[in-house]
């Protein structure tokens, strides 16, 4: 694996000098500036991993360069350097898009531990991109097995209501591929980045349902020693998958009903309604609508 390419930038040539030596010495490609237009002029010219900027440089100090950065380099963490009396605008710089801030002097220990972590989370971003890419096309509409016009029609349905952010129900018997066609529209809808969580109706005892679903506050039943979120707030952003919703008791239908009309929830033991935007694809082996003329199902 090549080394990380760390460009440093800083008009005080000491500090420049020994944060090079120091992370050098760490196995980190570097590349150093004495000021903020050449700091921007490398970037222009090869890509890095990481930028450590001064936050006060003549000409083009490091706020300057933090805004411009995101143009030529855009998801480049920047830590910033800042003395003692510029906390404040250091802070302004972590609004601006900084990753973090270090105030001078410095202990070089702390300039390697900061560094390390910052870079391990860049790549832990990098990786969970490359992961979702992947389960796009592990789950998309091209896993969806079959060439027969009845096949056809169902990834044509499946892309359609994918761009559409409205609830989606999948009927059909078991073990016919409810969940693959409830992942492939996850992945095809604009949700696509967000989470991916599977509710089993089935699985889960009344008793505990809710709590699962909506989550629950300390205190709220012996054993709650913590709160907790729930299902609804682990898929925010994303996609919700309750498979046999068709098994829920009356009593839970209302309450899930309620969650979808004011896309929000309250946590057992709590008062507080929660904004949660989640889609939810539901699916069943009943035939809902016959439940629901009867007056069996709402």
């Amino acid at each position: 694996m090549a080394p990380a390419a760390v460009l440093i930038a800083d008009d005080d040539p000491v500090a420049l000098e020994l944060l090079a030596e120091v992370l050098t010495a760490e196995g980190y490609r570097i590349r150093t500036a004495p000021g903020g237009e050449e700091c921007l002029r490398l970037a222009e010219a090869e890509p890095f991993d990481l930028a450590i900027v001064d936050l006060r440089m003549p000409r083009v100090d490091g706020l300057q360069v933090i805004r411009r950065l995101a143009a030529v380099q855009p998801g480049v963490p920047v830590l910033i350097l800042t003395a003692f009396a510029t906390i404040d605008t250091a802070i302004e710089a972590v609004r601006e898009g900084a990753y973090d801030y270090l105030s001078k002097p410095f202990r070089m220990e702390e300039i390697k531990l900061v560094v390390r972590r910052t870079l391990d989370a860049r790549r832990l971003a990098r990786e969970n991109v490359q992961y979702r890419h992947e389960l796009r096309d592990r789950y998309g509409v091209q896993s969806l097995v079959g060439q027969s016009p009845a096949m056809v029609e169902v990834y044509k349905l499946v892309a359609r209501v994918a761009r559409q952010d409205t609830t989606v129900l999948v009927q059909g018997e078991t073990g016919t591929g409810k969940e693959l066609v409830a992942r492939a529209i996850h992945y095809a809808s604009p949700r696509a980045d967000g989470p991916f969580v599977v509710v089993d109706c089935t699985a889960l005892p009344e008793a505990l349902f809710e709590s699962e679903l909506f989550g629950h506050e300390r205190g709220a039943f012996t054993g709650a020693l913590s709160a907790r979120r729930g299902l609804f707030e682990t898929a925010a952003g994303g996609t919700c998958f309750l498979d046999e919703i068709g098994e829920l008791s009356p009593a839970l239908q209302a309450k899930l009903l309620r969650a979808l009309q004011e896309q929000a929830i309250r946590r057992v033991g709590g008062n507080e309604w929660i904004p949660v935007s989640v889609r939810i694809v539901a699916a069943t082996n009943h035939d809902l609508r016959k439940q629901v003329e009867a007056g069996s199902y709402r």
